[in-house]
């Protein structure tokens, strides 16, 4: 892989952002006054906080499939570095997670993709990184599923492992690429359950679905709910 093609990735851009879990949007409207989408505002969200370094698309995309499907373990450094750059510096963490997998796919794939990102994440930040989460349950395909079957999908898909070692701390969840957010919620309430006092997301993309969300926030307004 050239210095040039790790480099076409571009960083996430769009005109207006969630202030909690950085959805992007097109207008102000989805927002309420504090900034808020409308699955924040429901609580949907069992993190407190998420980023991305850009959209699933294009060369960021098909980086991602040569790494996690073409088993090129080796870009889990640069990767690493797209994942540096959409680090919020400006907070501060006690430990890094990466998202597990279900011991199958572990076995199918041999190795975990988002473990490969949170240990460049730890050498890049002296943040230690500890496994203390693991997939009890091996959930069908979330693709083709609505936001609330993705949420039923995964719910209880996530056990928290030396719960001690959670109590209080700030955590960072890492993984590659976020659609819905359904699968983090339910780690980062598995983490909360286990005395987390705050679950943060870094993924290196995520799915574009602003006109998803836009829709999804003018069926939650009020003049929505009463059609």
């Amino acid at each position: 892989m050239c210095r040039a093609c790790l480099a076409k990735p571009k960083p996430l851009d769009a005109e207006y952002f969630c202030v909690q879990c950085r959805a992007p949007f097109r207008s102000r409207f989805p927002l309420d006054e504090q900034g808020r989408c409308a699955l924040c505002r429901r609580g949907l969200r069992g993190f407190d906080a998420a980023y991305s370094f850009g959209f699933y698309e294009e060369e960021l995309r098909e980086l991602i499939h040569l790494f996690k499907y073409g088993r090129i373990q080796t870009l889990a450094q640069p990767l690493g570095g797209l994942l540096a750059a959409a680090f919020p510096r400006e907070q501060s963490f006690d430990l890094i997670v990466p998202m597990p997998l279900h011991w199958r796919k572990r076995w199918q794939r041999g190795f975990n993709q988002s473990a490969l990102l949170a240990r460049e994440m730890g050498r890049r930040t002296n943040i230690p990184v500890a496994n203390s989460l693991r997939r009890v349950k091996s959930t069908a395909a979330q693709a083709g599923l609505t936001n609330a079957k993705r949420r039923l999908n995964v719910s209880g898909a996530f056990e928290a492992r030396r719960r001690a070692a959670l109590n209080g701390k700030r955590v960072l969840v890492i993984d590659d690429v976020m659609t819905t957010g359904a699968t983090a919620a339910s780690c980062a309430r598995a983490l909360k359950r286990a005395g987390a006092a705050q679950v943060t997301l870094l993924t290196l993309a995520r799915v574009d679905r602003r006109i998803d969300l836009e829709l999804l926030s003018a069926d939650s307004s009020p003049s929505g709910a009463d059609n």
